[in-house]
């Protein structure tokens, strides 16, 4: 006869503890009462917990800012931002960012650069991030103790390994092992889309829900899933490639070898052809036309409208595909003009079977800006730190 295995006090503890810091290190500051609500816990249990974490320097205890309510204010329980510190870094195509960010997500230090010939080859920048964190680490006498690394390209999540990040000319580079050997703490490596996605569901547009796709427009297209409020990974950590559906057959050829794929009709190049930009045309010159488009509805829509179908189709077979709540635009999107997303918002909903099922699925753009995947990699970090503070 077989019993059932009961958890050992020590094991709930270190439950209730870990539980207890990720709530505060996602929601922020709140009274013990509101913890005990939140974690299902008697109010001891929580004294506990919190006495213990104040007492390691993790938390502290502080009164709250005078209100205009009477009686005794209940103390606030606030994470110690330097009480665990994570190394994040954002690789992108043509600039590489880098952030010390403390418990509660406060970006503590950040350092950034552009990439130019050489320099964007995995080496140099491998070797410029260690180099960076070392002077940014020093600065601030604080010390990392995990990392998450965002890459634009297809990563295995269990090592880190960078298959192929074509846009950066990466192929088979084991980022993850050379990165946690030049540091000496646990690193992980996510996809963009999905750190973006992971940030946005914690800190951004997509807070509080539980199903929701975020789609970034870059160089390519890419796109990051949350499925019923955890992030959406796939076999060996391959998810996510919605800018190679192929919506064109009569398209043009991308470089993943197939023909329309999504990121060649709605991606940075697709959005100078549709602005009559010469292709050489830096990014920032795509974001100042797009604004002075957004200043007159009717010229948007005039001008974009064969864009505007593009990103359409293919928002309506991603919403048909993996049934969102919401969703949420990224990077260059984020610069389309008012009129013209209100437009795709609403033939989404109205062509989408699913959106008309569930009641209309909602578009919006990113609120965490130019930072969105420098926090996600911190979230990424911050995933194993949690249950060892």
């Amino acid at each position: 006869m077989t019993s059932t295995p009961v958890s050992r006090p020590d094991e709930v503890r270190r439950y209730n503890r870990s539980s207890l810091l990720r709530l505060l290190h996602v929601g922020g500051p709140v009274t013990r009462a509101t913890l005990a609500t939140e974690l299902g816990l008697n109010r001891s249990t929580i004294k506990t917990l919190v006495d213990g974490l104040a007492e390691a320097g993790v938390v502290e205890e502080r009164v709250p800012r005078p209100g205009r309510g009477a009686g005794r204010p209940s103390l606030l329980v606030l994470p110690q931002p330097q009480a665990a510190v994570v190394l994040a870094v954002d690789v992108q195509v043509e600039h590489v960012a880098i952030a010390l960010v403390g418990l509660g997500g406060l970006i503590l230090g950040r350092n950034s650069w552009n990439l130019h010939g050489r320099t964007g080859e995995p080496g140099e920048v491998i070797t410029h991030v260690l180099e960076s964190t070392a002077w940014l680490a020093a600065d601030l006498g604080l010390k990392p103790v995990a990392c998450g690394i965002s890459v634009p390209g297809v990563v295995r999540r269990s090592d880190g390994q960078v298959h192929e990040a074509p846009n950066l000319r990466w192929s088979e580079v084991a980022l993850g092992a050379r990165m946690s050997a030049g540091l000496g703490v646990p690193v992980v490596v996510g996809n963009d889309a999905e750190l973006g996605a992971l940030a946005e569901h914690l800190r951004g547009a997509a807070r509080g829900a539980s199903d929701a796709v975020f789609v970034s427009a870059d160089i390519g297209v890419g796109g990051g899933v949350i499925a019923q409020g955890s992030s959406l990974r796939g076999s060996g950590g391959y998810v996510g490639e919605i800018g190679h559906m192929v919506v064109n057959p009569h398209g043009r050829a991308c470089y993943c070898g197939n023909v329309g794929c999504w990121e060649t009709e709605v991606g940075e190049a697709a959005l100078r052809r549709a602005l009559a930009l010469p292709q050489d045309s830096p990014r920032g010159a795509i974001v100042v036309e797009l604004r002075e488009l957004g200043q007159d509805a009717a010229a948007s829509l005039a001008r974009l409208g064969e864009f505007a179908e593009w990103l359409t189709l293919g928002l309506v077979n991603v919403v048909n595909l993996l049934g969102p709540e919401l969703v949420v635009l990224g990077d260059l999107f984020t610069a389309l003009p008012p009129a013209l997303l209100d437009r795709v918002g609403e033939e989404v909903r109205t062509r989408s079977m699913v959106s008309r099922a569930v009641g209309g699925v909602r578009i919006e753009k990113s609120s965490l800006g130019a930072d969105v995947k420098l926090l996600g990699a911190a979230e990424a970090a911050f995933e194993g730190v949690l249950d060892s503070v």
